[in-house]
């Protein structure tokens, strides 16, 4: 879309709270900022339509499904150019649940998720490894994640 969404304080308090409870109602979330559930439904709408807005996913805890290995690989590329290609040949590995384009030692930053070692190894040996513009991975395996959260968009 060429037109350039102006985000007012309402729109950021419906992201913030969203993000918080994907699975509030638009009249509770209404109640809540001191509008209408119509006006929520519109601003959804909107929010939607200029892509801030991506849809709603299911916060779901992968260690209880029995994926107890998440791995962060640094790829080294032949050529900065080969982003795209490989790129395109990741999305096709389902393990992968995240990239990142970056900055400083790695060309590119990617997430995999497993259910065991035995998985991660193949991911690595046997899909990463024959990508052609890859020259070298450094694999680091999380021991733990912390914590994971939204950015604050919206002041409480």
């Amino acid at each position: 879309m060429a037109a350039k969404l102006n985000l007012d304080k309402l729109d950021l308090q419906i992201i913030q709270a969203m993000m918080e409870t994907a699975e509030i109602s638009y009249a509770d979330l209404g109640k809540q900022l001191f509008v209408s559930g119509g006006t929520i439904h519109v601003r959804i709408k909107k929010l939607q339509e200029f892509g801030i807005v991506k849809g709603t996913k299911l916060n779901v805890d992968i260690k209880q499904l029995g994926y107890d290995i998440t791995a962060f690989v640094g790829i080294y590329l032949e050529k900065s150019s080969l982003y795209d290609n490989v790129a395109e040949e990741l999305k096709r590995i389902p393990e992968i649940v995240r990239l990142n384009y970056t900055t400083g030692n790695y060309s590119m930053f990617i997430e995999i998720v497993c259910k065991d070692i035995s998985q991660l190894r193949y991911v690595l040996h046997d899909e990463l490894q024959k990508i052609k513009g890859i020259e070298r991975t450094e694999t680091l395996i999380s021991l733990e994640e912390g914590f994971n959260r939204n950015v604050q968009v919206a002041t409480p």
